[in-house]
């Protein structure tokens, strides 16, 4: 059994040499092929890591009227906190929006004149909401709507902060649904490149097959081969692949890191190269065995 193995082991390996060209251009399909799989594993992790990097800046701020009371105020404030969607409720007094309005425009002598001549606090009372999850804002403005001191509230700015977590929300859903369908259109041009490759490798092996089933060779022995050949052409792209990323994510990752926020993909890359090799390993092995059986059933008939 072990010689067996051995032999058919040894075939494949001269196949994959023996075709030379044709398993190189096999390999650098399937390299691509990879290439987008493993980009889109990254990709989503920076991805995910803006979003929520977004979604932890996205707050509602309640704001009220200058004659709201201020018990009301704290009322509404309260009522917030026995919420099972309000993560954390701020409330800002109208002395502290005035004073951190001077302080954001102390350089700005016209609105420092302004409210100098103006003699009193224009500014009123608000309230910064944090929700546990951003699905939670619509029911937490609703609830504001309806609530008996409503009448107080001078402006609730969910919506626009809802325009931005969903227009955010449908860019990174079109950029994961495009990545995945170009790696599955990759993926089918790799299937077909190893299946004509292993469809040559056949043809030019033919007579050898012959000779082999005229000595009594049973199926194993002249197929085996050709699904080690597509097994070879799986694990050089997964290598190469994964050798490929080292030299882009360590040029990228500082950059990506800078510009988005996330994390840097380098070290993401390093501290997850297992997971991320047998990832790739497991994708290539499964176009290059699958394609060799299609080819084998289709050109290698018992």
């Amino acid at each position: 059994m072990f010689i067996t193995i051995k032999r058919i082991t040894k075939g494949g390996i001269i196949n994959f040499w023996r075709n030379g060209w044709i398993s190189f251009a096999t390999v650098l399909v399937m390299v691509i092929t990879l290439f987008v799989v493993g980009g889109l594993f990254l990709g989503s992790v920076v991805l995910s890591s803006v979003l929520d990097s977004l979604e932890d800046k996205v707050d509602i701020t309640v704001y009220f009227a200058q004659e709201a009371p201020e018990g009301d105020v704290v009322a509404v404030r309260d009522a917030l906190l026995t919420l099972g969607e309000v993560e954390d409720a701020q409330y800002i007094s109208r002395e502290e929006a005035l004073l951190s309005f001077q302080e954001r425009h102390k350089e700005n002598t016209l609105i420092t004149q302004s409210l100098a001549e103006l003699g009193e606090n224009p500014l009123g009372a608000s309230i910064t909401i944090r929700a546990t999850d951003p699905s939670h804002y619509e029911a937490i403005s609703n609830f504001l709507e309806a609530n008996v001191l409503s009448s107080i509230l001078d402006k609730v700015n969910f919506r626009q902060n809802e325009l931005v977590i969903n227009r955010l929300t449908n860019i990174l859903d079109v950029s994961r649904r495009v990545g995945i369908g170009a790696g599955i259109i990759l993926g089918f041009v790799a299937f077909i490149v190893a299946f004509n490759t292993i469809r040559m490798a056949i043809y030019t092996s033919r007579e050898e097959i012959k000779v082999m089933k005229l000595v009594g060779a049973s199926n194993w022995y002249t197929r085996g081969p050709f699904l080690v050949e597509g097994f070879l052409h799986g694990l050089f792209a997964s290598i190469i692949t994964i050798l490929v990323f080292f030299p882009i994510t360590f040029w990228v990752g500082p950059r990506a890191e800078a510009f988005f926020g996330g994390p840097d993909l380098f070290i993401y890359y390093t501290t997850h190269i297992i997971q991320l090799f047998l990832l790739l390993f497991f994708v290539g092995i499964m176009i290059g065995i699958l394609s060799s059986s299609f080819a084998i059933r289709r050109y290698l008939r018992a």
